[in-house]
């Protein structure tokens, strides 16, 4: 995930993510290998970012980008639906509020979209006493996305997702052999998961789900799959 900021110091490339839930998987499993998280943060780059974080009293420095973008849009509407979208967009831009945070139906997001102004990405606005770990939870969060994991002697790995996703775009995630020979997949909770002793402990106890492809996967939940190619 890249990270892009403006306003405040942090290390350019990238961190690795100090993710509890993994190290806690890692001493259980006593795991060979780990695959953690790393954000990659990026200065003064907004466009391929897929968050941005910035100090609350430098937020203007992003806002101004789309007021000047928008502005020079508006000057070449005519009268109609985006206009109407675009001048509210420039009202709520005046008064220092990102567009991420401004409800918009449907329509209207296509426009965004297409548009693509720069504070319509997720913009974390911080007060400037925020730790690394802290900044990059917040980003996470703002865009909306989580952790699972799969976890054993072998490796323990955390897994980056958008909230919501059924487990069959999490089993694309980990390998598209999984996806495409799907049969069922097994769940359980991390604080399950921790009670057990493995995961076939889990399944014996009956605290692991056997789910469906539909099934949407929860934050920090430990997934296996079942599957046949």
């Amino acid at each position: 995930m890249k990270i892009g900021f403006t306003g405040i110091d942090l290390p350019e490339g990238k961190t690795k993510y100090k993710d509890e839930t993994l190290i806690a998987l890692e001493e259980k499993d006593k795991a060979k290998k780990v695959a953690p998280f790393f954000a990659e943060f990026i200065k003064d780059e907004f466009v391929q970012s897929e968050a941005i974080v910035v100090p609350k009293s430098n937020i203007l420095d992003i806002l101004i980008l789309d007021i000047e973008k928008i502005e020079t849009r508006l000057s070449k509407l005519e009268d109609g639906s985006e206009k109407t979208l675009m001048t509210r967009c420039l009202e709520q831009l005046e008064q220092e509020t990102p567009l991420c945070d401004v409800e918009f139906n449907d329509e209207e997001i296509e426009i965004m979209i297409a548009t693509a102004p720069i504070s319509f990405k997720p913009v974390v606005q911080l007060e400037g006493s925020e730790g690394i770990n802290t900044i990059i939870e917040l980003a996470l969060e703002k865009a909306n996305y989580m952790f699972f994991y799969t976890s054993g002697p072998k490796e323990s790995h955390a897994w980056l997702v958008e909230k919501g996703s059924e487990i069959i775009a999490c089993a694309e995630k980990i390998h598209s052999d999984l996806a495409r020979g799907f049969i069922k997949g097994d769940v359980v909770s991390f604080e399950d998961y921790m009670n057990c002793h493995n995961f076939n402990d889990c399944k014996s106890k009956g605290v692991a789900k056997l789910v469906d492809r539909d099934y949407i996967v929860q934050p920090n939940e430990i997934i296996e799959i079942r599957f046949n190619v």
